[in-house]
């Protein structure tokens, strides 16, 4: 999150008369990037991730775990640290980043109880700078908590497992069901206190004449009641006119409900960011990364907890989606449609809609029969030079409404900024991310891979981060082709969302990634088959059945490799990976190095280690206060939170003991030593 802007927000009635004020000058200044960067060529590729983290306040001896709300406390902190400062570590909000940074750069997030922290510099392409990652974020880490109090922690889970739980979970204590977020069960001083966000939070909900509507269907257990009524809910409320969606059946049996943007954008996860040479590369990585997002989603699956129950489902993304759903009845099909333009299929937190690459390989029926796009905005951008391609995208995210406006903004319209662009782009959250050169400095063309879930330990995050990085030059090295229709692979993000779905259930994806036909680079266990690395040409358009190109296969399947005599011969990204790193000379040293991550994601794949989410679970099941009722209490999530801080922070002694369990199956020999387990 970079520098938030400053100004006198709009509530909904007036930013919704200033709607398509802002959209057109948004296209306006969109044209403007186009024309300026079209031609932008960059010598390498450069790379970014993003680590979230949640910072919690703990103590062996108190069994009650809470959120501390000191983010701006602890930025001020780390602002204002002379000696961090003077070695280019800072904080984005609060400093002007400097182009030498060496030191993480930390960033305020939509929660208060929530820090954002990256390299100071982004990563080039060498393969050392991949063995930088963990160390720096092993690093972020040791910072940040050097200016936090001395029973703060950052840790890196999806959520925290009693947000909006009945009594105390926040540091300090707010009553629930303020103004802006008008939530039964969180106050709105959980948010960032910056104007835009709970900004953002109130237009939301005024803007689809509801609250929000997260709901999380519960876990069954054997003593868990069922029918199963959320307990949390208060049916009596009578405070804002919004408390009567729960008497209309906005808290269905069986779910977990949740009423706040709070809910969703409270979440952390792990964000990689690239930096292509040209707009053709970021076009084809944005398209061939899209099939990817559901297999990462699901591998790196770690939220089975939410409000203090478990869920059945194992990851964050639709409980985010729901979280920031602006979409009001008539959008959704509830009712006819009078004062929208359309009925609009998706949440603007949503997996990919579009294709953008000119790939003689992109055939039409890959794309999105249900996609709705903005024609007057279509039109414009290709009567300023814009492709077809690359229009229908842009006039698919500006069929939504901009959130926030800021009353300065609408004073004079500025060709050379990005502030209407960005109100409109960065508010379609989607799980791949196609960003234009930003105003004002020598940026290039960048694609963001937003769909995987944070991990508990720096060692995991690295791990995937360095594994999408190789995912990304074997795409380009050999031409790899993962096309597959747009709603298969929104298919694929649901079927990311079930229980064990990393085991248990099959994907959608391309059988064969070659531009033609060629012998498998790896067997299914990784070793060589002999072959060298094919030398690839651009096909032509593909042929035949779509149908016939993709088929449904395990996680282990898409990341290993099919079986002998399992009828697929898909080859495994693992196995293009290391085909790739064959192909350029890596030393020894650092291919093992490499191998270590590589061989974290074969066991998570394969199912010999656990996910974050399996772990948890069974963490809560093997709890001798669990009543094996789906209720996570204060003193599991106590133990819980204890736990994960002794697995990354042996030298604390937290996590001693019974806290400490199933460590072999979790991170296997990737586990810290933990003092006394």
């Amino acid at each position: 999150m970079g520098l938030l802007a400053l100004g006198t927000p709009l509530d909904w009635p007036e930013a919704k008369k200033n709607a398509d004020h802002v959209r057109q000058w948004g296209v306006k200044q969109l044209l403007a990037i186009w024309n300026r960067a079209k031609g932008k060529e960059k010598d390498a590729l450069l790379w970014g991730d993003e680590v979230e983290y949640l910072v919690v306040d703990y103590t062996d001896d108190d069994p009650r775990v809470t959120l501390s709300l000191r983010q701006a406390d602890i930025l001020h902190a780390l602002a204002h640290d002379d000696k961090l400062c003077d070695e280019g570590g800072c904080v984005s909000d609060l400093q002007v980043v400097g182009k030498s940074s060496t030191l993480p750069i930390f960033h305020p997030e939509f929660g208060r109880f929530m820090l954002e922290a990256t390299p100071g510099n982004p990563w080039g392409i060498g393969f050392k700078d991949l063995l930088d990652v963990e160390l720096n974020m092993k690093l972020r880490r040791k910072i940040a908590k050097e200016h936090m109090n001395p029973e703060e922690y950052p840790i890196t889970l999806t959520t925290y497992p009693r947000l909006g739980s009945p009594g105390t979970f926040t540091s300090p204590y707010y009553p629930p069901s303020g103004e802006k977020l008008r939530s039964q069960f969180v106050p709105d001083e959980i948010a960032n206190p910056h104007i835009r966000f709970p900004t953002l939070a109130a237009n939301i909900r005024s803007r689809r004449g509801r609250k929000v509507q997260v709901n999380v269907p519960v876990f069954k257990d054997k003593n868990t009641p069922w029918p199963w009524r959320d307990p949390t809910v208060n049916y009596d409320l009578h405070k804002w006119a919004e408390d009567d969606d729960v008497r209309n059946g906005a808290a269905p049996d069986n779910f977990i409900h949740m009423d706040a943007m709070a809910f969703g954008m409270g979440s952390c996860c792990l964000q990689i960011t690239f930096q292509a040479k040209n707009i053709t590369e970021g076009r084809q990585m944005y398209d061939q990364l899209s099939p990817l997002g559901p297999i990462l989603l699901a591998l790196t699956a770690a939220t089975p907890i939410y409000k203090g129950f478990l869920a059945d489902t194992d990851v964050r993304w639709n409980q985010i989606s729901a979280a920031v759903d602006d979409r009001t009845p008539e959008e959704l099909g509830e009712t006819p449609l009078r004062h929208n333009r359309w009925r609009i299929p998706k949440s603007r937190y949503a997996p990919n809609s579009t294709y953008i690459s000119e790939d003689p390989r992109l055939r039409k029926e890959y794309l999105d029969p249900h996609l709705i796009t903005d024609p007057d905005v279509k039109q414009q951008l290709m009567d300023g030079g814009m492709d077809a391609l690359l229009a229908t995208h842009f006039a698919h995210l500006f069929i939504r409404d901009p959130i926030v406006i800021f009353a300065e903004d609408l004073k004079e319209l500025d060709l050379t900024k990005t502030d209407h662009f960005e109100n409109l782009q960065s508010t379609n959250w989607q799980h791949i991310r196609f960003k234009p050169p930003p105003a004002g400095n020598d940026i290039g063309w960048r694609v963001e891979f937003r769909p995987m879930e944070i991990q508990v330990t720096d060692f995991e995050n690295a791990a995937f981060s360095v594994f999408i990085v190789l995912i990304t030059r074997a795409i380009l090295s050999f031409d790899l082709n993962f096309y597959i229709p747009i709603p298969k692979t929104d298919e694929n993000m649901q079927t990311a969302h079930k229980r064990d779905a990393v085991l248990n259930d099959k994907f959608y994806f391309r059988k064969n990634p070659f531009p033609t036909r060629y012998p498998r680079p790896y067997s299914s266990n990784g070793i060589g088959s002999g072959t060298s690395t094919p030398v690839l040409s651009r096909p032509p358009t593909p042929t035949g059945p779509v149908e016939d190109e993709y088929m449904s296969m395990t996680i282990d399947e898409v990341i290993n490799g099919g079986k002998p005599g399992s009828g697929n011969d898909f080859p495994g990204l693992i196995p293009l990976v290391e085909s790739y790193l064959d192909s350029m000379n890596v030393d020894v040293e650092t291919r093992c190095e490499l191998a270590r991550y590589l061989k974290l994601i074969r066991k998570r794949a394969d199912g010999s280690l656990w996910t974050a989410a399996k772990w948890i679970r069974e963490f809560v099941a093997g709890h001798e206060e669990y009543k094996h009722d789906s209720v996570v209490t204060e003193e599991i999530n106590h133990d819980l939170i204890g736990s994960v801080l002794g697995i990354e922070n042996p030298a604390t002694g937290r996590g001693k003991g019974k806290e400490a369990r199933n460590m072999e199956k979790f991170l296997g020999d990737f586990a810290p030593c933990v003092i006394g387990a």
